[in-house]
């Protein structure tokens, strides 16, 4: 009987720690996702400025409201602007910040394996 209730307590007491740092987890994401605008260099997880404190208790308030991470995003960039968030949407307008690393690389490998072949002809 004392087993039982010991697994039982120990099984508890899993499913409530890993359900607190999931939301934890959750939400220091988000937090390093978004900008401080008084700042401009920090999220606000590293902020300690007002705008900083104020918007992570706005992002409590909206995982508290069962919000998802893109919704709470949607929220933010609806109000501030995309700039808020790190790492924005791929869109039509910025598709060429979100692709021009990926050309750059693939057009030097091009570039270095035609020097590189000429070099030894």
């Amino acid at each position: 009987m004392i087993k039982n209730i010991t697994k039982l307590s120990l099984i508890l007491l899993f499913l409530s720690s890993n359900a607190f740092s999931e939301s934890v987890f959750d939400e220091a994401k988000i937090f390093k996702n978004i900008r401080c605008l008084v700042c401009q260099g920090q999220s606000i997880a590293d902020s300690n400025s007002e705008f900083a404190q104020t918007i992570k208790i706005v992002v409590r308030d909206q995982i508290k409201e069962g919000k998802n991470e893109k919704e709470i995003y949607d929220f933010l960039s609806n109000k501030f602007g995309e700039w808020i968030i790190y790492k924005p949407k791929f869109n039509y307008r910025n598709s060429i910040l979100w692709l021009l690393p990926y050309l750059s690389l693939i057009l030097g490998g091009i570039l270095i394996y035609k020097f590189l072949r000429k070099r030894k002809n």
